[in-house]
């Protein structure tokens, strides 16, 4: 009895010790407003455009040290869209390390009698966002013809190249993807299901590969004849068929003018069938889409194997996914606003609950067969906010919490660096890391406070080179393409829907350098004056400052 008491004292005084204090109420500073200033003139003017007026706008403009130099609504919600994505890379460089790199391992519990392995191996996802990605890295834009892009599902290769000079010929068991690091959801709350079929909808997993999704390309055939649909990666894995008509004869994919490639996919969300139908013609090129691998730890069970034959292995079992399935009842939204307190204590790079390696930990003795070593988190970070990458977003927020983490707590260790850092909590209201949820919630003044707040983190220079640069790269290479804003705006992009979003930083025609937050909500649909709108109040804060 003695022992557990002291145990029991012992575990209170580190609980307490952990336990995270209260945030003080936030004392927002007033911002000055309405037709004040010169800049409040400018950008009334603009918002009075009937284009635009009917639009719900928010804008916060500050020093570099937060000091408020204009604002409207600056206090009020939005959705962020993508602007979401600033929170998650400033959280996971500040607990998880620009220099954080992540372990993709093989690894076997079964016996080898002379080349035969006996027994399963198990591809182990660790929350490598670029696992045998589609991307470069260190980050160049897609296209670029000075850059060699590597080879297809490189990664997987290099595994079952270093399992094959171990002189195992085959393997009598089954490829396990194994991406039980995270909970299984692949979907937060808020995401709209027709995303789903697409890319930048991916699910997320633990185990990722070719950035959750393959490449479809459909090029037109010889009038009426069927069109030529090829994926990329070409793992057997998804069926494509060409959608025919209610006689059955003519494909409905084929080289009828209607002016531009008309094409339609259809996919149910756990099913393997893909059906195209519409019309490819010739002088238009072809039709390119990038669809969702529906279960992206099966994918890489099934690209390692195929691989592993290429490389003159014979496999006897089955490719499939082990998941760790949520159990979780209750209040989704009551379980991610609790305080985190450990986000308190946790220097950058600490690892939490993972063991020595950066993945879960075998249930039994396990060999390791093969290994993959991710590049730095900052090179990820770059090419998130760079492109935008909702996966590699939604993958970094997961970090956050370490091993075997849920979504749940994910958000609460972002909730809690958030406030921890000086922001109010009743500002801002996120359930996923990627923006692509309608519940997500911020204010400008919130934006701007991170933003500003980044300036004084050793983390900043790495992390300010990662945004976007109008006329430059990113999603801003085609906005701010002249002088004298062209190569001087710094600022994630970010679009859902009727929202849109710009903030960043700003070099401005006195020297100075401030910083700028740009939300509206509820523009008009399928329009983009709002945007012009948007870019026309940049220059005129660059102007009066």
């Amino acid at each position: 009895m003695r022992r557990f008491l002291l145990a029991f004292v012992l575990f209170s005084t580190f609980a307490d010790a952990q336990r995270p204090v209260a945030p003080k109420p936030v004392a927002h500073a007033a911002f000055p407003a309405g037709e004040t200033t010169p800049l409040g003139n400018k950008i009334a003017a603009l918002l009075a455009d009937p284009s635009v007026s009917r639009a719900h706008w928010g804008i916060a403009v500050t020093a570099l040290d937060g000091t408020p130099i204009y604002g409207l609504d600056e206090g009020k919600l939005f959705r962020p869209a993508s602007n979401a994505k600033l929170f998650t890379t400033a959280a996971a460089m500040a607990l998880l390390g620009p220099e954080r790199r992540f372990i993709t391992s093989v690894t076997t519990d079964g016996n080898v009698d002379g080349t035969t392995l006996i027994g399963s191996i198990v591809l182990h996802g660790s929350g490598d966002a670029n696992f045998a990605g589609s991307y470069v890295l260190p980050f160049v834009a897609k296209g670029d013809d000075a850059v060699t892009a590597p080879p297809t599902l490189a990664d997987i290769d290099e595994l079952a190249a270093q399992i094959a000079t171990k002189g195992i010929k085959t393997i009598d068991g089954a490829v396990v993807g194994d991406d039980r690091r995270f909970e299984y959801v692949p979907y937060p709350p808020g995401w709209a299901i027709e995303d789903e079929l697409w890319g930048y909808g991916a699910p997320v997993s633990a185990l990722t590969v070719h950035d959750n999704q393959v490449d479809l390309t459909v090029t037109a055939g010889k009038p009426r004849q069927p069109v030529e649909i090829k994926l990329v990666p070409s793992v057997t894995y998804y069926t494509v068929n060409q959608v025919t008509n209610d006689s059955g004869r003519k494909p409905t994919v084929n080289s009828l003018d209607f002016g531009s490639n008309q094409v339609g996919i259809a996919r149910a969300t756990d099913m393997l069938d893909v059906q195209v139908f519409g019309s490819v013609v010739a002088k238009y090129g072809p039709y390119r889409a990038e669809l969702a691998i529906a279960d992206p730890a099966e994918y890489a069970a099934l690209a390692l194997k195929q691989a592993l034959e290429r490389h003159g292995i014979t496999v006897n079992g089955d490719a499939k996914a082990r998941h760790s399935d949520s159990e979780f009842v209750g209040s989704f939204r009551e379980e991610m606003m609790k305080p985190e307190p450990m986000v308190l204590s946790l220097q950058p790079g600490t690892e939490r609950g993972c063991g020595s390696a950066d993945s879960v930990a075998p249930q039994i003795e396990s060999t390791e067969l093969a290994k993959h070593e991710s590049a730095q988190l900052s090179e990820d970070v770059k090419l998130t906010l760079k492109v935008s990458q909702n996966l590699h977003a939604e993958i970094m927020l997961r970090n956050l919490a370490g091993c075997q983490s849920t979504l749940r707590e994910s958000l609460r260790w972002l909730r809690q660096w958030l406030v921890n850092s000086g922001l109010d909590g009743d500002d801002f209201i996120f359930y996923d890391g990627s923006g692509l949820s309608a519940k997500d919630l911020v204010t400008p003044r919130a934006t701007a406070k991170l933003l500003s707040f980044a300036t004084t983190q050793p983390w900043f220079a790495q992390w300010k080179s990662a945004l976007p640069i109008g006329g430059v790269d990113g999603t801003l290479a085609s906005r701010f393409t002249t002088a004298p804003l062209k190569g001087h705006v710094f600022a994630k992009t970010g679009t859902l829907g009727e929202s849109r979003a710009l903030s960043g930083y700003l070099d401005c025609a006195s020297g100075k350098q401030v910083i700028f937050s740009i939300m509206v909500d509820n523009h008009t649909p399928a329009g983009s004056a709002d945007r012009a709108v948007m870019d026309k109040i940049v220059a005129a804060i660059a102007a009066e400052n």
